[in-house]
């Protein structure tokens, strides 16, 4: 029996099968949780069949961006669940334009607004819709970040302020929501090659160079990411709300790197 046996999930995001979102509905399946998923209309050719992977015909489109969407979606999901236990929020977007170039430059009102209302808002909207399918339950939602929100990276641009205004809305979410029972955690995933990831400029020397310097010397799979989200929304973390968990071999613990054949006291010193 897994820790997740018993509860119900939504997952909004799951695009492809290397995606974030997939590791986190195989570990969700895999420890006996009952799955939906919801989907842009353009994914549904993806998602669907996907979805029944996990042995899920309960799929949905839903823009997190419409209002009227998300109205929608969930209206459908009651039509099928009178209450789940579990959001995973895996959604991010910001226009590639404003992904590559100079940060100043490249960074309209536009981008900033659209790169904030998808990323972060959306997260205090499904959070709402959520909250009465959840009420009397022991709820958990998990969403995904990333080290860009605390520090300037290459190419992450107005992503890592979208990425910091959602950690931020985390915290807000779980004091909100705590005295109600639901615990509101997110984790910061190392970089991984997914669909989403690919619109960053430098990914591939990103990826070799956090697999060099990171403590366990590789990057982090969707796996990983997944278990540990799993983790957090089940019964298991029930005293963890509140927090951004850092799965990333542990990247953003360090503060220097030395080549493989030296390292610090090595030569003379002044």
């Amino acid at each position: 029996m897994g820790f997740l046996n018993g509860k119900r999930a939504l997952i909004v995001g799951l695009a492809t099968d290397r995606s974030i979102a997939y590791g986190i509905a195989e570990a969700m399946h895999r420890e006996g949780a009952e799955l939906a998923f919801s989907y842009i209309e353009r994914m549904a050719d993806r998602v669907v069949p996907l979805a029944q992977g996990f042995g899920s015909d309960l799929t949905f489109p839903m823009d997190v961006a419409v209002d009227g969407d998300i109205e929608r979606g969930f209206a459908h999901l009651k039509t099928r669940w009178e209450a789940f236990d579990i959001l995973v929020h895996a959604v991010a977007f910001a226009p590639r334009e404003a992904l590559a170039g100079r940060f100043v430059d490249v960074t309209t009102r536009e981008h900033f607004r659209m790169a904030h209302d998808v990323s972060s808002y959306s997260l205090t909207a499904l959070a709402r819709a959520s909250l009465p399918f959840m009420r009397g339950r022991k709820g958990a939602i998990v969403t995904l970040s990333y080290l860009g929100a605390m520090r300037s990276l290459p190419g992450y641009n107005v992503m890592g302020l979208a990425k910091a205004s959602l950690e931020a809305n985390v915290r807000f979410l779980a004091a909100d929501l705590g005295p109600e029972g639901i615990r509101v955690n997110g984790v910061s995933a190392g970089p991984i090659k997914t669909l989403s990831a690919a619109g960053i400029a430098g990914l591939r020397r990103m990826l070799q160079h956090v697999a060099q310097v990171s403590p366990i010397r590789r990057n982090v799979t969707i796996e990983d990411v997944g278990n540990t989200c799993a983790f957090l929304c089940s019964d298991l973390a029930a005293g963890i709300t509140g927090e951004i968990t850092y799965v990333d071999g542990g990247f953003n613990s360090v503060g220097m790197s030395f080549p493989e054949d030296g390292g610090p006291g090595t030569g003379n010193s002044g």
